[in-house]
């Protein structure tokens, strides 16, 4: 099986993306994920740049890595210095890293519109760089910026710069296709003319601002490329790097390529999820193999295809990557559809109760009520269907205030809960009237269903339906809840934000009391 190396970028030229800023202690921990995940590098920064890179690799001098190899990344010597003068490549020596990686100009606009000297004052600019790191005792990666415009727009020069990289005493050199302009039938093209003249390892590196960037990686590779640079997610400048979550898995599952160690493939979209918290981001669920919604299955005929047979409509396993199934609920639903998303109810004997469930899905979704998200609503209404529901606690009343005391907004809770013969009535604040209903609500039931105390609300979502009403249209709120074992998801809808509010917190306690027992 042929091995392609996996460059990680995430934190260098992931970090460039607008709106990503990660501390210190974010690049070590997405460092250590990534190494565990069996990436081969990990490109952690530019040194000389900022405090923070030379600080990273101070502490990952003495980190023990299982695999990867850490790599400190910067540009060739700049046109008034001689390279041990150079103080850029000097912070590169100091970083003590085994490779370091360079990147130099192979677009000849670049050479004299940006560095504004001669195409041969480049050339040695690229080779005594490298000559003078590779001296060193370090191990150089040349990266060709703008290789593919380069080679398009003047190919004898772009092919020079390579040759000065080698000569130099590179081991592997990149070709950066910079712009994310170009076409994978062009990509393909040229690497493989790059790889007859040079006998040396050639890497990729694309951008995704044509929506190309994973398409023009797998065509480097088909072209004889056995090194791939990308982020973890596709984060990146402008529109993102060539993203690693889906150019490992065409490549190990549909291509045959060894990338990652046996067993390391499943941990995929626990790292894609990893670096989208630590950079604060909301995965998108469209992503392809790690988004939530890229095996989800809605219309009722695809769930039908898929309880039948899987490959109807998923192309891969997504137990492989570590991704899941996601049967949705709509009013596009059919009877497969609640068939599979009650399994331990035992509903395949009861056509008439199905019957009822798709009519009830169908006049809630009219109202505004989308249950795709919210699994534990759900399931509330299904046991309330076919009389396996508890009513554990009752709702007596409650009462929200705000109330702006001088620069201060102050929002109070009261609730009235009955649990069998008793009653609860407390009160409580909170950063908000939902928060403190919440909090409210927990203080009342706490002392008869103490399990609750492990309940966590991650997530609140709000929806205003027909906003031509302003503010009296409809609202739709959506709660994400964890506890230690699992997640869900309970909906509200109704023209007052706190009644919505409330029936999605009533959902979520409900279901995670009936899921205890």
């Amino acid at each position: 099986m042929k091995k392609v190396e996996i460059y990680d970028t995430t934190l260098r030229d992931g970090s460039q993306g607008e709106s990503i800023s990660f501390t210190l202690r974010d690049k070590l921990r997405i460092a250590e994920k990534l190494d565990s995940f069996g990436v081969d590098f990990i490109e952690g920064g530019w040194p000389g740049s900022n405090p923070k890179d030379i600080i990273f690799f101070q502490k990952v001098r003495n980190k023990r890595f299982k695999k990867a190899r850490v790599v400190a990344f910067g540009s060739t010597r700049r046109k008034n210095f001689a390279p041990e003068n150079d103080p850029f490549l000097r912070k590169l020596i100091e970083s003590e890293t085994e490779i370091i990686s360079i990147f130099g100009k192979s677009w000849d606009l670049h050479v004299t519109d940006v560095l504004r000297i001669s195409l041969d004052d480049n050339l040695r600019m690229i080779e005594d760089s490298v000559r003078y790191i590779k001296g060193r005792g370090r191990r150089v990666f040349f990266d060709a910026e703008h290789f593919f415009d380069g080679y398009r727009n003047n190919p004898d020069y772009a092919m020079h710069t390579l040759q000065a990289a080698l000569e130099g005493g590179a081991e592997k050199i990149v070709l950066c296709e910079t712009n994310g302009g170009m076409l994978p039938f062009d990509i393909e093209d040229i690497v493989r003319k790059v790889i007859r003249r040079f006998k040396t390892p050639v890497g990729i590196h694309t951008h995704n601002d044509s929506g190309l960037g994973v398409a023009n990686s797998i065509a480097a590779v088909r072209a004889g490329a056995v090194h791939v640079q990308g982020t973890i997610n596709g984060i990146g400048e402008r529109c993102g790097n060539a993203d690693l979550s889906a150019i490992v898995p065409v490549l190990m599952l549909k291509m045959g390529y060894s990338c990652l160690e046996t067993g390391s493939l499943v941990h995929l979209t626990e790292v894609s999820r990893f670096v989208y918290e630590t950079a604060n981001m909301i995965p998108p669920g469209s992503q392809p193999f790690v988004g939530l919604s890229a095996f989800a299955h809605k219309g009722g005929v695809h769930v039908d295809a898929v309880g039948k047979n899987p490959i109807t409509y998923e192309h891969i396993d997504p137990a492989l990557i570590g991704n899941e199934r996601r049967i949705l609920l709509s009013e596009l639903s059919g009877k497969s559809t609640i068939l599979q998303k009650t399994v331990g109810f035992d509903l395949d004997r009861k056509p008439e109760v199905v019957k009822d469930l798709l009519g009830e899905i169908t006049r809630l979704e009219n109202e505004g009520y989308q249950f795709e998200s919210a699994e534990g609503s759900f399931d509330i209404m299904v046991r309330k269907s076919i009389g396996k529901y508890v009513n554990l606690f009752k709702i007596e009343g409650f009462r929200v205030i705000v109330e702006k005391k001088g620069k201060k907004v102050v929002s109070e809770a009261t609730v009235k809960v009955r649990v069998g013969k008793e009653i609860s009535h407390t009160a409580s604040e909170g950063n908000g009237p939902v928060n403190a209903l919440d909090n409210a609500l927990r203080k009342a039931l706490i002392r008869f269903y103490p399990e609750i105390n492990d309940m966590k609300l991650t997530d609140y979502r709000v929806r205003i339906l027909h906003p031509e009403k302003a503010t009296g249209a409809v609202t739709r709120v959506v709660i994400e809840t964890n506890d230690r074992d699992s997640s869900w998801g309970t909906i509200g809808v109704s023209e007052n934000i706190i009644e919505a509010s409330w029936k999605a917190l009533i959902d979520s306690l409900d279901y995670k009391l009936h899921k205890n027992r």
